[in-house]
């Protein structure tokens, strides 16, 4: 029966989710998630209607997502984490021998989405200083139609210079859209390309609860852009995307409490960064710590194949950066709590 199967699929290397290669640890800080659940998110959820198919695109959530990015609301779609935001863009804008490109090191799923639908993919690598090279970028753009940068990117950490986002925008009106990843942005809100949408009509914007609001599990996502796009988008978008349970618990994540409790969260997390950052800078077999403005820091160790064996031994679940371009020794560790941290450290010292 395997002979039904589409040999291209048959064909394809899956991304590799930290929970498939996550194996048996006690300390997880491989995912870029908040260690901690929001439990106080979950009080008082009326879910008497789950015999009932869920609003396609929740208004109340639309509402509450548009009034914290100061966008508006036919600015925004609501998606199954920022995965399937990456999908929906691919499938919109290529078809045939168009072209997806994007800039490793970064985030896989462009190029697992990109492969999954049949579309070609090119890439230009990250200057040495982890930057968009744009020159490069100019030359590669025939048959261009889906740029994906990530700022913060991941797995870097670091910020694109907003002026070389700018001047790529500038240099795709009329032949590209260019998808600015922004999972990572509630760590630096301030630092955000949103306001930007009125200047460039072919900005996209990909959000998610799932890294500072702690709201990975619900899976949900926002694709933030001009109401042209995000109607064409709506065409595709599966009916009914967003589980209620998912989309009360978002609204409340969205309200003032919730963003306060968020912003909380982000305050705890960025502390924590500075302190795992000091102790990792005593340690003998740290060779370099990369600057970050996410919730995780990308770590250059001696061996870097060795630190990440014994870690994973002693339970202690990083993600291993050895094979992506220009990261040899590499390790991008999640920021976890106090504790965790600590363990870290401990467990570091005695390799």
């Amino acid at each position: 029966m395997q002979t039904l199967i589409n040999p291209h699929i048959l064909a394809l290397t899956p991304y590799q989710s930290a929970r498939k290669i996550g194996g048996n640890g006690t300390i997880w800080l491989n995912a870029n998630e908040y260690p901690l659940s929001p439990n106080e998110l979950l009080a008082n959820l009326n879910l008497d209607n789950l015999n009932r198919y869920p609003e396609p695109q929740p208004q109340s959530v639309i509402s509450a997502y548009a009034n914290y990015a100061g966008v508006n609301n036919n600015q925004i779609l609501i998606t199954r984490g920022g995965d399937e935001g990456i999908e929906l863009i691919i499938r919109a804008f290529c078809e045939n021998n168009d072209s997806v490109l994007y800039c490793p090191p970064t985030y896989g799923m462009y190029k697992v989405s990109s492969d999954t639908l049949n579309i070609n993919t090119k890439t230009v690598p990250l200057t040495a200083e982890f930057q968009l090279n744009l020159k490069e970028i100019e030359k590669n753009l025939d048959k261009v139609k889906v740029i994906f940068v990530c700022s913060p990117n991941n797995p870097t950490g670091n910020l694109l210079n907003k002026d070389d986002i700018i001047q790529l925008l500038n240099m795709t009106k009329n032949k590209a859209v260019v998808v600015v990843d922004e999972a990572y942005i509630d760590f630096c809100l301030d630092k955000s390309l949103a306001n930007e949408l009125t200047n460039f009509d072919h900005l996209i914007i990909i959000r998610t609860l799932s890294k500072a609001f702690a709201l990975a599990s619900i899976r949900c996502g926002f694709i933030l852009a001009n109401d042209w796009i995000i109607q064409s988008l709506q065409k595709i978008i599966a009916p009914y995307p967003i589980p209620t349970p998912c989309a009360l618990i978002a609204e409340s994540a969205l309200s003032n409490t919730g963003i306060q409790i968020m912003q909380d969260k982000v305050a705890i997390t960025l502390n924590n960064k500075s302190w795992l950052e000091n102790e990792l800078s005593k340690l003998q077999i740290v060779q370099k710590i990369y600057p970050s403005c996410a919730n995780f820091i990308l770590v250059e160790f001696k061996d870097g194949q060795k630190v990440f064996e014994t870690l994973w031994e002693q339970g202690i679940i990083a993600r291993n950066q050895h094979t992506a371009l220009n990261l040899t020794n590499c390790i991008r560790i999640s920021i976890g709590t106090d504790k965790e941290n600590l363990a870290l450290i401990n467990a570091l010292k005695n390799i």
